[in-house]
């Protein structure tokens, strides 16, 4: 990777921060914002319709790259304005019944676990969670077992979570949901685009992401990963219009073949133009580049608070760009003190956005630190130094 030309792309980077909240809201390239710029100025001259028209083929560019991205087909991508909306989308697709099962873990993301509790309230839905084994990892004769007993209408598991640390093994999951022939949605939010994810590996249905986080992309983007068996049986979010399908008589319509019937007409195309130019950029860039020097990263911050004496929340054998930390006695407050003195972005999460996780470590919080690509070793340096000179 040239490291200098992908910090000279990033006009944020000017003032000096130190930036490591990356899975909260990265830094765009300059590319993916004047792309946005340049669009929204050319629709206050001639209008938002004329603009898609001179713009189809660039605006198709987004789920060619995307699927170059993940290793899937352009046909198996829709845009979403956010991973919230894709997951959703995929949700309501598959008609739950009053009985019906969903299995997740203990570690998945705070609105997919208020989501499966919605539909829990609402349609009394059974909302199942597997085990985790003492090193953290999911314990799959566990999720077996459950799969046995229950026959699930669908497994759901979080990829990276925005917690801690840990990769789950989305794709041992994804082989034992392909041999008991169970629908799998994965949530790739903090994996995508912090490192390789193929989504023929993982063998899931449905997978979401978004664009704001390691895609270093604009808020308000996303998308979603529908397979080719989903499609082909007909799924299709609860709430179409005419993206998603043609009106073929008064009282009936036909779905559009493509993963695009998960998408409603209207959206903010500057910010697809956005996403497409950051997924552009992420693939040029390499992704198995970017997971190599992310895990460098990481594993030396992580080190580092370790040795100065920082307590790192972060379980698991196999762990991501996102480092959780506290104080030797539990603190937090003085830890963000000295980062926001030192112009340093990092982001908090309390219990309540891991209930289930932070109650097993019998904690109220962490920092969360999550360094990327465009990152040196020499900030992270200095970061582990600023915080052993505040202990």
């Amino acid at each position: 990777m040239k490291l200098d030309k992908i910090r000279q792309d990033i006009r944020g980077l000017s003032d000096g921060k130190i930036f490591l909240n990356n899975a909260g809201s990265s830094l765009m390239p300059s590319i993916v914002v004047d792309s946005m710029i340049d669009y929204v100025e050319l629709e206050e001259q001639v209008g938002g319709y004329e603009v898609a028209n001179v713009n189809a083929e660039v605006l198709e560019e987004f789920y060619d790259e995307t699927a170059k991205l993940i290793n899937c087909k352009s046909s198996n991508i829709a845009f979403a304005t956010s991973a919230t909306d894709a997951y959703a989308k995929a949700l309501s697709s598959i008609i739950f019944k009053e009985g019906d099962v969903i299995i997740t873990t203990v570690d998945d993301y705070i609105s997919n676990q208020i989501v499966f509790i919605s539909l829990q309230k609402k349609l009394n839905v059974k909302v199942i969670r597997t085990k985790n084994l003492s090193d953290n990892e999911l314990d799959l004769e566990d999720l077996e077992n459950l799969i046995k007993e229950y026959n699930p209408k669908l497994i759901a598991v979080t990829h990276i979570p925005t917690n801690s640390g840990l990769i789950q093994n989305v794709e041992a999951v994804g082989k034992i949901c392909k041999q008991y022939d169970v629908l799998y949605l994965v949530d790739a939010c903090q994996s995508v685009g912090q490192m390789v994810v193929d989504v023929e590996k993982i063998g899931c249905d449905f997978l979401t992401a978004t664009g704001r986080k390691f895609m270093r992309g604009p808020r308000g983007t996303g998308f979603l990963y529908v397979s080719d068996k989903v499609l082909d049986q007909n799924y299709a979010p609860l709430l179409l219009d005419m993206r998603g399908a043609n009106w073929t008589e008064f009282d009936d319509y036909e779905l559009f073949k493509t993963a695009k019937r998960f998408e409603h007409w209207e959206i903010s195309y500057a910010s697809l133009m956005g996403l497409m130019q950051a997924t552009k950029y992420a693939n040029a860039v390499g992704m198995k580049n970017i997971e190599d020097y992310n895990k460098k990263l990481s594993q030396k911050l992580r080190r580092n608070l370790k040795n100065i004496g920082f307590k790192v929340w972060d379980q698991g054998n196999n762990l991501s760009s996102i480092v959780t930390f506290c104080g030797p006695d539990g603190d937090l407050e003085n830890i963000q003190k000295v980062l926001k003195n030192n112009n340093i972005f990092f982001s908090v999460t309390y219990k309540n956005s891991a209930l289930i996780d932070f109650t097993n470590k019998n904690i109220n919080g962490i920092v969360r630190l999550s360094p990327h690509y465009f990152n040196t070793i020499e900030e992270i340096e200095k970061v582990s130094e600023i915080l052993k000179n505040s202990l």
